[in-house]
């Protein structure tokens, strides 16, 4: 059966493969250690859970208005003005299935062929074929762990061309956990405002940052900046909610009006009960988020100290998020069993058949010369797994 040429060339997330493979192996018995997952490793608080479960026993189990109920909207706009001083309309605002379905419906409802993307690398492996699904070009501009993976903007200016719609901003990034200070954001923007971009701001790691930093939207910067600015945001990561499946989007009314249209003839509403769950997380007390944070940071320090005391990793260390980003380049070359290390897929297949480690090659995420180490397990996890990457790399040669 012929399949339609948009979904020919599209990848698999690279991410939710080698968790696939990882699960598969575990399932057989083989003991992995899982270094590849998106997603923390808490439970959902018990206070969110039991208002799902509460609307379960309420019945609020029917179809919702497609674009989230209000209270959950007026949550979000509640969110936005407690953290950020954010003032947004309702119908400036959507709920969808998640920050990924969000980022979907935004990217059909802006761009066409012709169009212009600007992504900065490393990326979220899912922006370039999100963008090309829509017929647009994504542009990618490369950075490199001495600027610490963010935007130079000397070399923002010359990408951007007549065709350049917009510029996508993760941060803090998946997969390199940088983030920008308010002035680095400042000179970004201003070069975004002169060229007339609009900015996609991707915030899901907003709540996840280390040593004090706090985050700056970039809609928060100036009036105009906010015009411009259609962030993106949801409960997935600060309150280990992946499974419940809700993000949202704040920005131009019209944006949001025909991403409406477009959730509206395909998944229509978020699933009810998570609606209600989300409202809890985002009015409700907001302490765990800092105990959660907390604990990935001791984790996060722990990694980067043992990565870097390993012959042939560098790893710059992350603000935010709940990933590093180590520099492979020194093991790229050398032989195991008469195979050759050549790039990040070949190491990655390497640590899992060897070490039995999943960790995601660097390649999904635009460079070839690192993986991706997510430390979202625990420290058992964690210091074991990094006792066996350190073993399992002793052995190339």
């Amino acid at each position: 059966m012929k399949l339609a040429s948009r979904v020919v060339n599209l990848k698999p997330s690279a991410t939710l493969t080698i968790t696939a493979k990882a699960k598969a192996l575990k399932a057989r018995g083989v003991d992995v250690i899982g270094f590849g997952a998106g997603e923390p490793d808490f439970d959902t608080p018990q206070n969110i859970k039991n208002a799902a479960i509460e609307s379960i026993k309420n019945g609020f189990t029917k179809y919702t208005v497609v674009g989230g109920i209000p209270e959950l909207k007026e949550a979000v706009r509640y969110r936005l003005k407690e953290d950020h001083g954010l003032n947004y309309d309702a119908d400036e605002i959507i709920v969808s299935c998640g920050a990924k379905h969000s980022l979907y419906n935004l990217t059909q409802a802006l761009f066409d062929t012709g169009d212009e993307v600007i992504i900065p690398s490393p990326y979220w492996v899912t922006y370039p074929d999100q963008i090309t699904l829509t017929g647009a070009t994504p542009v990618i501009l490369e950075t490199n762990q001495q600027q610490e993976f963010k935007i130079d903007t000397d070399d923002l200016k010359k990408t951007i061309n007549k065709n350049t719609r917009a510029l996508i901003l993760n941060y803090p990034s998946n997969p390199s956990g940088s983030t920008y200070s308010k002035d680095e954001l400042e000179e970004i923007t201003e070069i975004a405002l002169e060229n007339d971009l609009i900015i996609i701001s991707d915030e899901i790691y907003e709540k996840i940052l280390y040593n004090g930093l706090k985050h700056t939207p970039v809609a928060s910067l100036s009036e105009e900046a906010k015009k411009s600015t259609i962030l993106v945001n949801g409960v997935s990561k600060s309150y280990s909610m992946t499974g419940w499946r809700i993000g949202y989007t704040a920005g131009n009314k019209e944006v949001i009006s025909a991403m409406s249209k477009l959730q509206g003839q395909s998944t229509s509403n978020p699933t009810s009960i998570s609606q209600v769950a989300a409202v809890e997380a985002l009015s409700g007390p907001q302490e765990e988020i800092l105990k959660r944070v907390d604990q990935f940071e001791k984790r996060k320090n722990f990694i980067v100290e043992k990565l870097n005391s390993i012959r042939g990793f560098s790893c710059f260390d992350p603000p935010g998020a709940f990933y590093v980003f180590p520099n492979i380049s020194g093991f790229i070359g050398k032989h195991t069993n008469g195979s050759k290390i050549t790039g990040s897929v070949d190491f990655t297949e390497y640590l899992l058949e060897n070490a039995k480690v999943a960790v995601v090659p660097g390649l999904a995420f635009g460079m070839d010369d690192h993986i991706r180490i997510s430390y979202a397990t625990s420290m058992d996890n964690i210091e074991e797994g990094m006792k066996r990457i350190e073993d399992a790399v002793k052995e190339l040669n």
